[in-house]
């Protein structure tokens, strides 16, 4: 997300990346008012004052020279070329960081011979990922980048691009030979989803990188023993659809117009991928049975929401996906939704070894209720195909509950009851 592609910010603007700036500057001391997407004059004097105190022009403006000095704070590190008389605990006070976050992003320095004219890279200390914004493709992006420079030994990478051919990401956590899949946001409206998995990445790699625990489980034990890969984003186009509005030049605007007859904006409304086909729908288990549904669902085409798409995984999302299941030896995968604190495991009554005990497990450590699946979301669903292509257990989590989106004001209750599931499902 470089500076110069981000929209220019200023007095009365609105939208998700305000909420990110202004997140942004309560974190390194400006105080811009209450965190909520809206520029006004509070933000506007916390602007000027960072703008002032690092020799840019204060004008009170988020433009590109602006948007670049926050660039490296939103990726969460900083690049320095080594000078006379540093050490690493100089540095590590003056960026408020700790020489051991310092060496775990740079392996190969010696703290004792530091060079000058060197360039190491710095992590600020604070989180990569921010929990209380609206969480854009372009805010995935910042970081994943973020997260590669702080804990270099991870791997990251591209399964597949959306429709309109933003990069559906994967990150990998641990080498063993045990490996399991989870998933988010299939749904639009359920982006809260993404930050879930993606704070998880980050509370998982600091663990591993210090040698701590988190909630008494030991994580370099599960990096060593397996091999967690997550898709934080699968539907980018619709996460931003949802998030920043349609814009006029969106190649899509004209059918999007028209597909959209609820007459609420799709900030409301919107769960489909930028075709309007509902990914979670378009999965081949029990393909034609979804579509046998969908009048009575009042859906006859391309739409919001539960149109399964002209065929079975006929959107690049839905490819990609399978395409990356089929190349791994998944034990388990988890996808993550939004709505009604429960835990789907069920796939046409398939009896999977296993199954129900690990999933009346992930319920005792989240207090959500293990469920069969509503009549709805029975079928064409991403744990419906995994379940019935490798007969293994898959399980969908609703998270949350609520009108979708839920409030970002509900992600510390959502990460807490799901950071134990996402530490059981390798080893269980």
């Amino acid at each position: 997300m470089c500076g110069d592609r981000m929209e220019t910010l200023t007095l009365g603007s609105r939208g998700p990346y305000v909420k990110l700036v202004q997140s942004l500057l309560s974190r390194i001391g400006y105080y811009p008012g209450a965190i909520d997407g809206v520029f006004g004059n509070q933000t506007r004097q916390a602007v000027i004052a960072f703008q002032r105190d690092n020799g840019l022009t204060p004008d009170g403006i988020v433009g590109p020279v602006t948007w670049n000095y926050f660039q490296s704070f939103l990726r969460g590190y900083d690049t320095y070329t080594i000078r006379p008389g540093d050490t690493l605990y100089k540095l590590a006070q003056s960026y408020y960081t700790t020489v051991n976050a310092i060496l775990t992003a740079n392996p190969g320095v010696n703290p004792l011979y530091l060079r000058v004219g060197q360039r190491i890279t710095i992590p600020y200390g604070i989180d990569v990922v921010f929990t209380d914004i609206d969480y854009t493709y372009e805010i995935l992006e910042t970081d994943i980048d973020g997260l590669e420079a702080r804990y270099p030994f991870i791997e990251t990478g591209v399964i597949g691009q959306s429709v309109l051919g933003k990069n559906l990401y994967y990150i990998r956590l641990g080498t063993g030979p045990v490996e399991v899949h989870y998933n988010a946001a299939h749904h639009s409206l359920e982006w809260i989803t993404a930050p879930v998995l993606m704070k998880f990445i980050e509370n998982f790699l600091r663990a591993y990188s210090t040698g701590s625990t988190i909630r008494g489980y030991n994580v370099r034990e599960i990096w060593n023993s397996s091999s967690i890969y997550i898709v934080p984003m699968v539907n980018p186009d619709g996460v931003n659809l949802v998030l920043e509005g349609l814009k006029p030049d969106n190649p899509y605007y004209n059918q999007l117009i028209q597909q959209n007859t609820t007459g609420l904006p799709f900030s409301q409304v919107w769960q489909a991928n930028i075709r309007g086909t509902d990914l979670n729908r378009n999965y081949p288990a029990s393909w034609e049975e979804a579509k046998a549904q969908e009048p009575s669902l009042g859906v006859f085409g391309p739409g919001p929401t539960r149109y399964g798409g002209p065929s079975p995984l006929s959107e690049p999302e839905t490819q990609a996906i399978a395409k990356f299941t089929r190349a791994h030896n998944f034990k388990l995968v988890l996808a993550y939704h939004t709505q009604g604190e429960v835990i789907y495991w069920l796939y046409k009554n398939m009896q999977i070894p296993r199954a129900q005990q690990i999933g009346e497990t992930f319920a005792r450590a989240s207090g959500y209720a293990l469920s069969s699946t509503p009549y709805e979301a029975a079928y064409a669903g991403y744990k419906d195909w995994f379940i019935e292509e490798f007969q293994r257990p898959g399980y969908t989590i609703e998270a949350g509950r609520g009108q979708n989106p839920l409030p970002i004001s509900q992600f510390n209750s959502i990460y807490n009851r799901n950071e134990e599931i996402l530490l059981l499902a390798p080893i269980i």
